[in-house]
């Protein structure tokens, strides 16, 4: 039995193991998402399922299905409103639906990880989330942090002049093309999936993502410089089917919640912990981690990412940039 068809089947064997005098399983939530088994979104997603078939006694289980294998991440979305997926861990790309999403990864707009605890988890935050219920008609339950954004390549690239039109991929979000293309570069959009591949070929030059996911992707591979942009720090949701959620009884949408909860503080200390180990890791793998000038990335930036943003969130950006 390979590994992935072992971790497609968690959910199963989670509500296999159920004690004898448990209540049959009533209802079964797929949770797709991009990363792969040993990023610490997985862990808690796992950890998510495991806590709910607790709370619930059984009643409902979580599939969990790792590495696309479930579909993109705009697919898992539209099926989320379609009824044919329940589950999925979503971000910035939300912004196709609600623009206040793009408020989750704006280049340069929180300088720390306590900084961005504050806007996620304070009203900014509940803002953000109830645009995209209404708009998306997904429902966020939860966030897990996002080490920083840094740029992949083959050679160092430590000014924004070095780019020189460096053909790089972005994910879908509109933000994210027009910033690297006024720092210089030539960003194309594409799903994670397909990143590797596209390195390898010589399709694309670079990429850039946290380090968590420069890792189990095993961009260390076709990419030897990691460059520390460290251009987006941000968070990602924990997202369930609004359609879902208004089926669930006010106790299950209370269990949901707690799992939740409790997902989300795993993941914490899982991150805390992994960050460091990663780079360890990259670097013995071959990869050289380069210094790049910050200040030159943000103040180029700053223009682009005000402009870019839709315009009733201009006055929260500039706020955000400068505070």
């Amino acid at each position: 039995m390979t590994s992935r068809f072992k971790s497609l089947m968690t959910g199963i064997v989670l509500a296999a193991s159920l004690s004898t005098g448990a209540i049959a399983q009533e209802l079964t939530l797929k949770l797709g998402h991009l990363a792969n088994e040993q990023n610490s979104w997985h862990k808690a997603s796992l950890k998510f399922g495991e806590e709910l078939s607790a709370l619930t006694n059984g009643r409902i289980a979580v599939e969990v299905y790792p590495n696309d294998s479930l579909g993109r991440e705009i697919d898992l979305i539209n099926g989320m409103q379609l009824g044919t997926v329940e589950m999925t861990i979503t971000g910035e790309s939300l912004q196709n639906w609600a623009p206040m999403a793009a408020l989750l990864a704006l280049p340069y707009a929180y300088t720390s990880l306590e900084d961005m605890d504050a806007v996620a988890s304070g009203e900014l935050g509940k803002q953000i989330e109830e645009q995209i219920i209404e708009r998306a008609q997904v429902r966020p339950i939860a966030y897990f942090a996002r080490g920083p954004r840094n740029l992949t390549a083959n050679r160092p690239i430590t000014t924004p002049a070095e780019l020189n039109r460096m053909r790089m991929r972005v994910p879908n979000v509109p933000l994210f093309v027009d910033v690297w293309t006024a720092l210089g570069a030539q960003p194309t959009p594409m799903a994670f999936s397909e990143v590797f591949t596209s390195l390898q070929n010589g399709t694309i030059e670079g990429q850039e993502n946290p380090l968590a996911l420069i890792q189990s992707a095993s961009f260390n591979e076709v990419q030897s410089h990691v460059n520390m942009t460290e251009h987006v720090r941000s968070w990602i949701y924990l997202t369930i089917a609004e359609q879902v959620w208004d089926r669930l009884s006010e106790e299950d949408q209370g269990h949901v919640m707690e799992a939740a909860r409790r997902a989300q503080e795993f993941e914490r200390e899982q991150f805390l912990k992994d960050e460091d180990a990663i780079r360890a890791d990259l670097e013995a793998k071959g990869m050289t981690f380069v210094e790049v000038d910050q200040e030159a990335f943000a103040e180029a930036a700053r223009e682009p990412v005000i402009n870019s943003v839709d315009e009733e969130l201009r006055p929260i950006v500039e706020d955000l940039f400068n505070r």
